[in-house]
């Protein structure tokens, strides 16, 4: 894609992103094609939006998510610093299609990540760049009326679904000794358990999908980067919500995050 047509691209969905509302799709002539060509239109459309890069996120990983959206494996998106907000926060719906909240663990980096050479990056030098980690609730939106078919290179466009996410402070206990991907997740809908999961529904492991994540922006020209908040993908099954609902994430023996459904 020429500059123009990226421009062209973020420009048609900037004005989904402040509504909200969502498009049918970017318009074929200036549609990415391939997922540089995504990103490309992604790294537009965050400029496009005036807003702070707050980090990333982390979609489709698991198998059934990328089968349900068609695409080739993970995707990453952009997170706004406008759309983070602090554990117990309230969330509106207001434009959302998808209208479900994901249990997500969050790394937060403590230096920039580079490359090593033409050698792909470990999950340990990747985990060594760490500073902090988090437990975040997202709540996932699309700009495209049907997020389903739109392929995967209109998601990336579309910082890969991201909206809201709430994230808690940082753990205090000895997380780094912890096997996330045993780790167990519940998601309970005031005192009904309503979802249940472990860490490893991210890519096996959170770790690894963070580590996926280092070098899947180092192949498209970019890096993680030192304050970087990342939300490494769900860890249960998305559980649908509606207005007025108090939604918590409990992680057993790290803690848990709240988020309220707003009008």
């Amino acid at each position: 894609m020429v500059g123009t047509s990226v421009q062209a691209a973020a420009a048609q969905l900037l004005p989904a992103w402040q509504a909200p509302h969502q498009i049918a799709a970017i318009e074929a002539s200036v549609r990415p094609q391939t997922r540089g060509e995504g990103y490309a239109v992604q790294q537009a459309l965050l400029a496009a939006t005036g807003d702070k890069a707050m980090g990333w996120k982390i979609a489709a990983t698991s198998t059934a998510g990328q089968q349900h959206i068609g695409v080739s494996g993970p995707m990453a998106g952009r997170l706004l610093a406008s759309r983070c907000l602090p554990d117990g926060a309230a969330v509106s719906l207001r434009g959302n299609v998808m209208q479900v909240i994901e249990a997500e663990f969050a790394f937060r980096m403590g230096a920039d990540v580079m490359a090593h050479g033409d050698t792909p990056l470990t999950v340990q030098q990747v985990m060594a760049q760490v500073a902090d980690l988090h437990l975040a609730i997202e709540i996932p939106n699309s700009r495209y009326q049907d997020f389903v078919t739109a392929g995967e290179a209109q998601l990336i466009a579309d910082f890969a679904c991201a909206s809201h996410m709430v994230l808690g402070a940082a753990l205090t206990t000895d997380w780094r000794g912890v096997d996330l991907a045993a780790q167990d997740v519940q998601v309970s809908r005031g005192a009904e358990v309503v979802a249940l999961g472990k860490g490893s529904n991210a890519l096996g492991d959170p770790r690894v999908a963070l580590n996926w994540l280092a070098n899947e922006l180092i192949s498209h020209g970019m890096h993680l980067q030192a304050g970087d908040v990342v939300i490494t993908g769900t860890c249960v099954v998305p559980v649908p919500v509606l207005v007025g609902q108090h939604l918590t994430a409990h992680y057993p023996g790290l803690g848990e995050v709240s988020v309220a459904i707003a009008a």
